[in-house]
């Protein structure tokens, strides 16, 4: 019986921030442009304005555009809109690539030869991605006993509180890839992070506080 895959997709948010990083990347603003408001960006991308101003966040924080009060928004850093984009790209890379792993393993012998090319990629850009973070992903999920459930990951400040980085979330037969500091954690709900030795232990506590 076959197994079902799971839908992998990204906060529209976060795709729209990424697009608007990578035009400041390619020199398409100045540092010190004022970039469209937030109207003009929910008309542009078809949003909602709750869903362009999410984007516009998450560019403030990583300082790559700079709020202006009763002014508007305007490019900060060039360099750490690159910096975004790369690493953006990296995260996809790989899970493209997994994606195509697991294909050709279902393929088996007919795709012998292709799933070695691909598995010599894959060995590659893990090698890349971990010298930014050298741990591998960690699994924890959440029941309905849990404390803190239904909160954003920036209400519940989870880095600070446990150092543990988010970097995705299963949510039933969906997989949130980067799912960024607005993405609500719920029962059910199965977090892959990283992190350092302690902070396996440090989520445990802090969702199960009694255990």
């Amino acid at each position: 019986m076959a197994s079902k895959r799971m839908n992998v997709t990204k906060p529209k948010y976060q795709q729209i921030a990424v697009d608007v990083a990578s035009q400041i990347a390619e020199q398409r603003f100045s540092v010190g442009d004022k970039l469209h408001a937030r109207s003009t960006l929910a008309n542009k991308y078809s949003v909602s304005p709750e869903t362009a101003r999410k984007a516009i966040s998450v560019l403030v924080d990583l300082e790559i555009v700079k709020a202006k009060h009763g002014s508007g928004f305007y490019v900060h850093s060039i360099e750490k809109a690159k910096v975004f984009v790369d690493q953006y790209q990296d995260v996809q890379s790989i899970h493209d690539l997994k994606e195509d792993l697991i294909n050709s393993v279902q393929k088996q012998k007919e795709e012998l030869s292709y799933f070695s090319e691909i598995l010599d990629k894959l060995v590659d850009q893990t090698k890349r991605f971990d010298s930014f973070n050298p741990l591998n992903p960690v699994t924890f999920t959440l029941t309905e006993e849990a404390a803190n459930l239904d909160r954003t990951i920036s209400e519940l400040n989870l880095w600070q509180s446990t150092s543990a980085t988010v970097i995705a979330i299963k949510h039933g037969e969906e997989l949130l890839v980067s799912p960024g500091p607005y993405a609500k954690l719920e029962a059910g709900d199965t977090i892959y992070f990283v992190g350092h030795e302690s902070t396996l232990q440090r989520v445990q506590n802090y969702f199960y506080p009694s255990v």
